[in-house]
């Protein structure tokens, strides 16, 4: 187990007041977090004698801590004036002859700090502590030569940020240094037209098949379009004239690896003498090395074209045609916000991503796993995506290129139209971007559909039931109860949970329903110290006597600990108006299956190495099952949320899966939640009267999941539905090996019935789908008047929630959007009151012999046991 040394941020503060003592002459120089083991941290002794290294290590502040974690012990010495390299041992990093260096056991990450530290005493660090999330991440870092002091304090301005796998000043300080001014002159060269190297293919004609540069250098001569100090590293130029082709584009991009001189920017003339290289896709000229480059005139900065896609041609094939190119985006151009702006974990920045004429769906919530139209339109949704970037990361709560971002009247929605965004075509990270030129206003987004103030479901039926995903609703910050695990995945400050809590509350005064199904509760009981409890006296403080909800508290018996459902920090929870329908008996658990495999259950096999499984014990929430009275009619509703998709169940580790998306797409443990829904099926099938399955069943529309519990069959496909193995349910073998399922148990897919299948309640990666869900049987299904995914969440950002730790100074708001990241689902149903029974006159009996009419009272008994005309 690694060190823990904990450094509060009172003891950072002591050691920066500390003076400077002759060891922090020992200062961080560079920092490498590249591909694969390539780490690498470089210190620098600035002082005039060697220092023993005795003393000091190396420490890492992971994923925004402040409590350091340690990594290298370091030994020998440093020498004056010089440097040394430390790399992890795998490193693939070649150094200069000679260059002093040793390995040490380097596993920072990105969103880690690195620290320096000497007799546990702070002396030097790189990064910001706490650390935003995916600092540092794919990136070399260079100290600037004039900033050579050791400080407890990070100061970006001090360091140079460079590509990926950049190893060229590690064991020198040479890099650092200003490249010569280009010497290089253009007069008597031939010119090579912009458009002939673009070409009309997806790569440079003058890179022959099977390479990735041209044999020959090429001199190019063009108008700066934009520059690109941080993003790309360079400067993008377009043709004067151009060819007049839709097929080639007259833009290019030129590689510098760092920020251009000051000499060149928009509507400079400028010509370039390099390479043509096919750079992960990306065509450029190359001329980090030798930099030749002459700076011309200045004149106007090239306009930008409209983009448009053409009949017949993907996203992606109308980006070739322009890449590099200077383009705006209008109604024409037909783009729309498939994804708001947030966390891109490929380039570890924020970004926003558009699609073309429609927001992307997620495959396995219109079509079957593993089916031909699932897998096209998985690789459509992959050619149909364009990256809106900025040049330079954006600070925490802000987007660069629309100033006026804000929660009330300057959101981004998902769904809508962007028009007049100005910007140059880039490709990295497998992707195409657009590197916004121009500041856009809150007028330049076409709403396609808009906020609302409440379902439209809100006033239907006679009674309504939502199913809510809450995000973790943790009372902790306000002295709530434990729970099981002790873990507080919620809010973190009061501000934040009264805010998240005020957000909630006013979504669900909104939402008007008569039952609530709640996930990702805190599961700290049911005292006055409860989440539940907090959150519905909040609740019930802005409602009427009438309209006051209770929660459904669970008997003793059932209780984990005496205390709460099940043994995660999460769970599920039912509120209810007592004046409104009422409890019919005792509410119910039903406990779902968890998987524990033993080190070397399984084994897998790849290019004839034999690897033994290590071990899994899975859990997921169990349900919660209560039923109620209306009308003299009896409604079961079930609040389920499955295990999630994100860690990986023994099936996936036998599949190759642990670390990468399944190839059915429907996520990690999806045999698992299988399990799951079979429990459910087999549980509900014999309950009397009207059942509603809601919930967080982390399944789209079609996959597994939901299909067992809906309408799978089988005899009528050839997809196979199995259960998971090595499997447990209340501590007793439920299934050692999984099971094919031959049939589902038949409950309805409410909003698939009403609404057909492309609905949705979450966006994961810029595809919307549900996994919030309404499931009934065939009485309940043909009660439902209304259904409806109130909007609020999916499709805004997750900038507006309640957490504050990534969004700087941008301003919070108390409305319903974004009160958590799952839609609430709303359903109204039709139990209308019993017709009243008409009075009947008195019949004088006629005398008979046996037998006879019935009488006046055998009558009124008969309308007492109930016979009436029901609508």
């Amino acid at each position: 187990m690694k060190g823990l040394t904990k450094l509060t941020a009172v003891s950072l503060a002591v050691a920066a007041a500390l003076p400077m003592m002759a060891n922090a002459d020992v200062l961080i120089s560079e920092y490498v977090e590249g591909s694969s083991n390539n780490k690498a941290i470089e210190l620098y002794n600035s002082g005039d004698a060697a220092v023993d290294l005795t003393g000091y290590k190396l420490v890492r502040y992971k994923d925004g801590d402040t409590a350091a974690l340690d990594m290298v012990d370091l030994t020998d010495s440093i020498a004056a004036k010089s440097v040394k390299v430390i790399l992890h041992p795998s490193a693939a990093i070649t150094l200069p002859t000679g260059a002093d260096s040793m390995t040490g056991n380097l596993y920072f990450n990105g969103g880690d700090a690195v620290g320096l530290l000497k007799d546990d005493v702070l002396v030097d660090v790189i990064g910001e502590i706490p650390t935003p999330d995916g600092w540092g991440a794919n990136t070399t870092f260079q100290r600037n030569l004039e900033d050579l002091t050791a400080s407890t304090t990070y100061n970006a301005a001090q360091w140079v940020e460079l590509e990926e796998d950049t190893f060229s000043g590690l064991g020198t300080l040479e890099a650092a240094e200003a490249p010569e001014p280009s010497t290089f002159t253009c007069n008597g060269a031939t010119l090579t037209n912009i458009y002939d190297i673009q070409g009309a293919g997806d790569s440079s004609p003058l890179i022959v098949s099977g390479s990735f540069e041209s044999a020959n250098e090429v001199t190019v001569k063009g108008i700066v379009s934009a520059r690109s100090d941080s993003l790309y590293k360079g400067f993008f130029i377009q043709d004067a004239q151009g060819d007049g082709s839709p097929y080639t584009s007259d833009g290019i991009f030129v590689y510098l690896n760092e920020a251009a001189p000051d000499t060149i920017q928009p509507g400079t003339e400028v010509c370039v003498q390099g390479k043509v290289k096919e750079y992960y896709g990306s065509t450029q000229i190359d001329i980090k090395d030798d930099q030749k480059f002459e700076v011309g005139v200045v004149g106007d900065v090239p306009a930008a074209v409209e983009f448009y896609v053409a009949d017949g041609e993907t996203l992606n094939e109308a980006l070739e045609r322009v890449e590099g190119m200077k383009v705006k985006l209008d109604a024409g151009s037909d783009m729309k916000v498939t994804r708001t702006f947030s966390f891109d974990y490929s380039s570890y920045r924020n970004n926003m991503v558009l699609s073309h004429k429609a927001p992307l769906m997620k495959p396995t919530q219109v079509f079957e796993p593993n089916s031909a139209d699932a897998v096209a339109l998985s690789d459509a949704n992959i050619a149909n995506q364009l990256f809106v970037e900025s040049d330079y990361k954006a600070n925490d709560g802000e987007v660069p290129y629309f100033p006026d971002f804000n929660a009330e009247t300057g959101y981004i929605r998902v769904g809508d139209q962007l028009t007049n965004l100005e910007g140059v075509i880039g490709y990295s990270y497998s992707s195409y971007r657009i590197l916004a030129t121009n500041t856009i206003t809150a007028g330049d987004f076409i709403r396609g559909d808009d906020r609302t103030d409440a379902p439209t479901v809100a006033d239907m039926g006679d009674i309504r039931v939502a199913s809510f995903n809450v995000l973790n609703f943790f009372n902790d910050a306000v002295g709530g109860d434990a729970n099981p695990s002790n873990s507080n995945r919620g809010a973190l400050t009061e501000d934040e949970m009264v805010l998240q809590r005020t957000k909630i509350v006013n979504a669900l005064v909104a939402m008007n329903a008569d039952v609530v199904g709640l996930m990702e509760i805190a599961n700290n009981g049911f005292g006055e110290l409860s989440a539940i409890q907090n959150l519905l006296d909040a609740l019930n403080a802005e409602l009427t006597d009438e309209q006051a909800y209770r929660f459904v508290e669970i008997e003793d018996a059932d209780k984990y600990d005496g205390k709460y459902i099940g043994s995660d920090a999460i769970t599920v929870g039912m509120l209810y108006r007592p004046a409104r329908i009422s409890l019919d008996g005792a509410a119910q658990v039903i406990a779902t299956p968890e998987q524990h495999a033993a080190e070397g259950a399984q084994t897998r096999e790849k290019d004839d190495v034999v690897e033994s499984s290590p071990g899994y014990d899975k859990y997921q929430r169990h349900s919660l099952v209560q039923s109620f009275s209306i009308n003299d009619e009896k409604l079961t509703i079930v609040v389920n949320h499955l295990k999630s998709k994100g860690s990986g169940c023994i099936e996936d580790w036998a599949e190759f899966n642990e670390n990468s998306e399944p190839a059915d797409l429907q996520g990690k443990c999806n045999a698992f939640r299988v399990s799951a829904a079979k429990v459910l099926g087999e549980s509900l099938k014999d309950v009397d009267g009207d059942v509603l399955v809601i919930g967080d069943l982390n399944a789209y529309g079609k996959e597994d999941p939901v299909a067992v519990l809906t309408d799978y069959d089988a005899s009528t496909t050839d997809h196979v539905i199995r259960t998971a193995s090595w499997t447990t349910l209340d501590g007793k073998v439920y299934e050692r090996e999984g099971s094919v399922i031959d049939k589902g148990y038949g409950l309805i897919n409410l909003n698939t019935q009403v609404h057909g299948a492309d609905t949705y309640s979450y966006s994961y990666n810029g595809e919307l789908g549900n996994l919030d869900h309404a499931l009934g049987n065939a009485s309940l299904a043909a009660k439902v008047v209304g259904i409806d995914d109130w909007h609020i969440n999916s499709v805004e950002s997750n900038l507006f929630e309640y957490g504050s730790k990534y969004t700087g100074d941008l301003v919070k708001s108390e409305n319903a959007f974004s009160a958590s990241d799952h839609d609430p689902v709303i359903i109204a149903l039709s139990y209308p009151d019993p017709e009243p029974v008409e009075p009947v006159d008195p019949v004088e009996p006629e005398k008979k012999g046996d037998g006879g009419s019935l009488g006046y009272l055998a009558l009124m008994l008969l309308g007492a046991l109930g016979l009436r005309r029901r609508s």
